[in-house]
């Protein structure tokens, strides 16, 4: 399989063209400040029995902004192909603003697709745990930031 690093963003499009192709395609994004971050990915399934997993994440901080816009498209003829999508933001501020859009086209029946959005804050139970534990407040949000981004 095939991994794709997103660092930048942008538009990127992603074009599986041949039957059995398989891409895992990871975009990892933090804002801060007045930042404004946009990131668009298609992911264009040309042949058949194509594979596409797709994890985007983000971490927004202060006044910043995070658009994700996502789309899955199966050409018609291109069945038994699989393409899965997920955008998970941890918002950090009451002021910051996340946007995440995604979207499926599918011209043909045998295949399975899906998306998945989370927007969540840190879950304060496991701040708490962290710092009954000895850690002083930053320490355990960039603890637990930092696992967030790694899973």
């Amino acid at each position: 399989m095939r991994k794709i690093m997103l660092k930048n963003p942008g538009k990127h499009v992603i074009t599986l063209t041949k039957p059995g192709d398989e891409v895992e395609i990871i975009g990892i994004f933090e804002t801060k400040r007045d930042e404004q971050v946009s990131v668009e990915i298609i992911i264009h399934h040309c042949a058949p029995r194509t594979l596409a997993i797709t994890t985007l994440k983000g971490v927004v901080r202060d006044k910043s902004q995070l658009k994700f816009k996502g789309k899955i498209v199966i050409d018609p003829n291109c069945g038994q192909s699989n393409s899965f999508l997920t955008e998970r933001i941890l918002l950090l501020s009451d002021q910051a603003y996340v946007e995440a859009v995604p979207d499926l086209e599918i011209m043909t029946d045998d295949v399975k697709c899906s998306h998945a959005i989370s927007i969540s804050n840190i879950n304060p139970q496991q701040l708490f745990y962290l710092m009954s534990r000895g850690l002083c407040k930053k320490q355990a949000q960039d603890l637990i930031i930092k696992g967030f981004l790694s899973k």
